[in-house]
């Protein structure tokens, strides 16, 4: 019998920002030879790194709620594994698409992070590490800056890889721009959560069951200040897999309105 793939934490940041045309959010379609949701349109995020678990010079370099904080919202008791969801959080948004949640005090944000472009690929590439970056810039991380929004859980019948995905939302610090200068997306724009499911259903655009929740609840938002303060279902979501061959389905609260949504020529299995 085939051991089931173990579960690794990860998070995921879904920014924000208001528009004329109303709440926009940040989306990066996943390049095709990836290992896991290859081609998706996702928003940016990944998985937790060892390095994220331990401070680089021995000084917590952190501002706004506290782990403990962070781990009631979380449902766990383990301060550490929250502090480290927050800060590969916060990591992975600089990495795949430029946007720190950082700043030289716990009042101030950085406005350009242009300078950082350099460690910005090094902490990507595994060069330096994301706490080796902030003890080098004297910088500390903003976790007031984000919001619990969501946990979904890969299902059991992933073979690849599997994941326990902490989503939070953040709105766009002032000054800073997102890009798609990573390795790991082939293009990324911003667009209403609307938008992005109108795509979705015209087969312009791939979804996870995770991404398409999390932007049918974001479209019934009409600005960044109303999304961030919407109260978060924290309620972990674990997709069920079920059928085999040419019939398997991918089960979970509001599956049929997801299937609903897929375009008629898509393949209508999905990994959560």
């Amino acid at each position: 019998m085939t051991e089931p793939v173990a579960l690794r934490d990860a998070s995921t940041v879904i920014l924000l920002r208001d528009a004329p045309a109303g709440l926009e959010v940040f989306l990066q379609r996943r390049v095709g030879r990836m290992a896991f949701a290859a081609g998706m349109t996702v928003f940016p995020g990944g998985g937790v790194d060892p390095t994220d678990r331990t401070p680089a010079d021995g000084e917590d370099r952190w501002a706004g709620p506290s782990p403990a904080w962070w781990a009631a919202r979380f449902g766990t008791d383990d301060d550490a594994a929250a502090r480290a969801l927050v800060l590969a959080a916060v990591r992975e948004t600089f990495e795949e698409c430029g946007v720190l949640f950082a700043g030289p005090d716990a009042h101030t944000v950085v406005a350009d992070t242009s300078d950082h472009a350099d460690r910005r690929r090094a902490v990507e590439k595994h060069e330096i590490s994301f706490g080796e970056f902030l003890a080098e810039t004297r910088l500390v991380v903003r976790s007031d800056l984000l919001r619990p929004h969501a946990r979904w859980i890969t299902p059991e019948g992933e073979t690849t890889r599997r994941y326990d995905t902490r989503f939070f939302v953040a709105a766009l610090p002032s000054g800073q721009r997102p890009d798609g200068e990573t390795s790991e997306a082939v293009d990324a724009a911003w667009v209403r959560p609307a938008d992005a499911l109108d795509e979705f259903r015209r087969g312009d655009r791939m979804l996870m069951p995770p991404t398409w929740a999390c932007l049918r609840h974001l479209a019934g938002h009409g600005s960044v200040a109303e999304a961030m303060a919407a109260e978060a279902d924290l309620a972990p979501v674990q997709p069920v897999i079920s059928g085999s061959g040419g019939s398997v389905r991918v089960n979970f609260d509001g599956a049929d309105e997801y299937r609903a949504d897929l375009p008629p020529r898509a393949e209508r299995t999905s990994n959560g």
